[in-house]
């Protein structure tokens, strides 16, 4: 009948669905009681990509009605597009129109049983998906798992699950208490499970453990109770008589071994004496004891009792029972710690002795001699000495009686060496560079010295031991210490070698000033070392390696820049002499000695010049400025001026002026002179040419006028006895007319000149005899004018070159006071004047 159903479901779905299948995921069957609740996971997913669930109805026990072609069937919820029907309030739809389909009824009844038809459709598409529900009267109960084994001290898990899940009820363990509870509710699973993790003992073996379902008050509905086999190894319990198992040796003792539990059963029982066997016997099961009887102890019978037991889990053992037998004492032995024995330390000697009961007085010899007040079982010195060294033995005591004493004990003490002295061998004074001899003695040491150490270390050999050679000792050699070593060590007080020595680290101190040093400043400097032995010193001083002077002390009242230099000290005494580092000493001056350097000094336009600025100065100078021969700045700061290309105008005087940070100083002027270059020559020989050749065309030129005044000589024949004369051109700025010497000759003042050019003007008479000479001087008329015939020349000067009284006269040189004439010749007959003695005469040309 079961099987009838989802076939006829399956013939519905092909006739009145699509071909396409609904994908659906939930369990297949779920299982609840009456009155609890069920939770119906459910998922699904429609065929067509995009759709949503427009109606749904979910039947309970529905059947398909042929005739209408409809399901039929108890309602228990119905939902549209416009609306929500619930017909019974305990169900409730839980999904969504996608994807969820998850329903929950609460309570549930018994008639809830059968199987629920949750009808779906999206547009064409209708699926109709069954759901089973198994309601049953009471609570099912849960069911545990339990291992296969289960073993005393292994940790072990129970799970207990039911087949339902509902919120509120849970599942709980008895007597255990609660585990770890879990809730599975998935379209493919539906459970609660809880997990109980313990350690087992073997008590727990044979013990019911229940897994119980509790409702949401925690009232139990249902539980499954099981029982606990746990295997573990036999445990024993053991009885010994008399009970405090202390007896006195000759005396009888019983003990008996019980098996309190096995699982699974012992093998094998036997009786142990301090761990080990005494015996191996087979004990029947249903006795489960073992006697063990000794009739005459002996102290030798003392010691820890146990029997032990073996099944299939191992083997265990009881609890021991600890048999004392009394007895007196034995003879005694003696215990040193530590031995041997360390000076200084202390030192406990134990006195020992087999005895039952313990003894309770001791009596302690020191070399056969009993030692007062010492009646313990220890005997303790704080600090040993060496007169505590010797033979030590003991008598022990307990309520039995005395016993006997023993062998005895010799304590041994250690010490350090004793007495270490060091002793300087070298017969002489130590001087640096000398080789030492130590020697190292102690007084007494146990055990022996086996070892010699000096302090500090150093390049150093032992000869012998206790025997040391330093060589080539240093001035500052530490004092030295040495160390005799056995076990351990004793350190002598420290020898000083005392070494002689020049003076070392000497070094120049500048006193004052502390900071820098200026032009002018008083300046103090001290010599000074660290070490010299012996202690008288003599100074002196070096500049620059030539000796200065003597003395610790070297002062400067005003210093100046030509003190700067490197300065040593030399310090020294009777073993040698040593020489400071160099001081350099720097003034700082304002620049001084400024000169301009051309370089090349004489130089072609076109190409480059360079002037350079030197200077001495402290600090160097950072500003420069430079003038010209107009003693203008030319705004260049810069050391070097630098002419590129170079002309003729830069030819002149240069100076220079420098700044640092102390002043500034000026230097003289230096001359640059530029020459022409061949192309500027080439043009201005060109241009001489041209000049050279406008003066040969006035040569020619002149050529022709003495010509024509030749021909005008001869005209003037009737004159030639007539004697030239001399005169003076008289500058013009004197403006006179210049006095006639004679008649036959004139001088006239030519009103157009006034500063660059005088000329004179020569009229000679238009008759053929000469006019006398009356010496009486013409008119102001005929002086300052002059009458224009063809017998009248006019003579110009050209030039000036000194400013006089007369324009004509030039010293020849300027040491030359004189007066030099220039003569103006009358070219007719006659013989010409004598000269005047002293009267220089030049021909005066046009």
């Amino acid at each position: 009948m079961r099987l009838l159903g989802p076939s006829l479901l399956l013939l519905e779905y092909l006739a009145f669905s699509d071909s396409t299948r609904w994908i659906f995921n939930h369990p297949k069957t779920l299982y609840t009681w009456e009155r609890a609740c069920v939770w119906i996971p459910c998922s699904y997913r429609i065929p067509e990509r995009g759709s949503v669930v427009e109606n749904m109805t979910v039947y309970h026990n529905y059947g398909y009605d042929k005739v209408r072609k409809q399901y039929t069937g108890t309602i228990l919820y119905q939902k549209t597009n416009t609306k929500e029907i619930s017909r019974e309030e305990r169900v409730q739809f839980l999904g969504d129109n996608k994807s969820n389909c998850t329903l929950r009824i609460h309570p549930v009844g018994v008639q809830d049983s059968g199987r629920l038809g949750l009808r779906m459709t999206s547009g064409d598409d209708k699926w109709m998906e069954d759901i089973f529900l198994n309601v049953s009267k009471t609570a099912p109960p849960p069911h545990v798992w339990l291992p296969p084994e289960i073993r005393e001290f292994q940790e072990v898990t129970l799970t207990c699950s039911l087949n339902f899940a509902c919120f509120g009820y849970k599942l709980q363990w008895s007597p255990k208490g609660s585990g770890v509870p879990s809730t599975s509710l998935t379209p493919q699973v539906v459970s609660t499970e809880s997990r109980f993790t313990f350690q087992p003992q073997w008590t727990d073996h044979g013990k019911n453990l229940s897994c119980q379902l509790l409702d949401p008050d925690k009232q139990v509905l249902s539980e499954e109770t099981v029982r606990l086999d746990v295997k573990h190894r036999p445990k024993l319990d053991i009885e010994v008589r008399p009970e405090e198992a202390v007896v006195r040796e000759g005396h009888p003792v019983t003990m008996t071994c019980r098996v309190i539990s096995s699982n699974p059963e012992y093998w094998t029982i036997s009786w142990l004496k301090d761990g080990i066997p005494l015996s191996r016997e087979e004990m029947p099961r249903e006795q489960e004891m073992l006697t063990l009887t000794l009739s005459g102890v002996t102290k030798d019978m003392s010691g820890k009792y146990q029997c032990e037991a073996h099944n299939d889990m191992g083997s265990e053992k009881s609890q021991e029972v600890d048999l004392h037998v009394h007895y007196a004492p034995e003879p005694s032995t003696v215990q040193i710690s530590p031995s041997p024995a360390t000076e200084g330390n202390p030192v406990v000697l134990t006195c020992t002795s087999q005895a039952s009961p313990p003894p309770t007085n001791y009596t302690w010899y020191h070399n056969g001699i009993e030692v007062p007040r010492r009646t313990n079982k220890t005997f303790q010195i704080p600090e040993v000495l060496l007169r505590h060294a010797g033979n030590y033995s003991c008598l022990a005591e307990n309520a039995l009686g005395p016993g006997q004493v023993g062998q005895e004990a010799q304590l041994v003490v250690h010490y350090p060496p004793k007495g270490v002295t060091m002793v300087i061998l070298n017969p002489t004074p130590i001087r640096e560079g000398d080789d030492v001899t130590l020697s190292c003695h102690y007084n007494s040491s146990n055990p022996r010295v086996t070892r010699y150490e000096w302090s500090p270390w150093g390049p150093w050999r032992e000869l012998l031991p206790g025997v040391l050679t330093i060589p080539k000792v240093a001035w500052d050699a530490k004092p030295i210490t040495c160390t005799a070593c056995n076990w351990w060590c004793s350190q002598g007080l420290p020898v000083k070698l005392d070494v002689q020595h020049a003076p070392k680290d000497v070094k120049v101190l500048l006193i004052n000033p502390r900071s820098e040093i200026y032009s002018g400043d008083p300046v103090h400097l001290q010599c000074n070392f660290s070490s010299s032995r012996p202690t008288d010193v003599h100074f002196f001083w070096k500049k620059d390696g030539i000796f200065l002077q003597k003395g610790r002390e070297l002062s400067f009242a005003a210093i100046s820049p030509e003190d700067a230099g490197s300065y040593n000290c030399l310090a020294n005494n009777s073993i040698g002499q040593s020489t400071s580092e160099a001081l350099r000493l720097q003034v700082l001056y304002a620049p001084r000695r400024l000169r301009v350097s051309v370089s090349p000094k004489d130089v072609i336009e076109g190409q480059r010049a360079v002037l350079s600025c030197e200077s001495d100065a402290n600090p160097p100078i950072y500003h420069y400025s430079w003038f010209d021969w107009n003693d203008q700045n030319l705004h260049h700061s810069d050391k070097m001026l630098r002419l590129d290309p170079v002309k003729v105008q830069h030819s002149g005087a240069y100076r220079c002026e420098g700044t640092n940070g102390v002043g500034a100083g000026m230097s003289p002027p230096n001359t640059l002179t530029v020459y022409y270059s061949a192309e500027t020559i080439s043009r201005r020989a060109a241009m001489g040419v041209g000049f050279f050749l406008a003066i040969l065309l006035l040569a020619i030129w002149g050529v022709k006028i003495r010509r024509s005044w030749k021909r005008i000589r001869r005209q003037q024949e009737h004159q030639e006895n007539s004697s030239g004369q001399s005169f003076f051109v008289r500058n013009n700025k004197i403006r006179r007319a210049p006095v006639s010497e004679g008649r036959h000759s004139l001088g006239c003042y030519n009103l157009a000149m006034e500063d660059s050019s005088s000329y004179g003007a020569l009229r000679f008479p238009g008759g053929e005899t000469d006019v006398p000479s009356t010496g009486d001087a013409e008119t102001s008329e005929m002086q300052g004018l002059c009458l224009n015939g063809d017998n009248t020349v006019t003579y110009s000067v050209v030039q000036k070159h000194h400013v006089g009284d007369y324009e004509n006269v030039t010293p020849a040189v300027p040491e030359d006071e004189g007066i030099h004439y220039s003569e103006l010749v009358h070219f007719g007959a006659g013989q010409r004047p004598p000269a005047e003695e002293g009267v220089d005469y030049v021909t005066l040309k046009h």
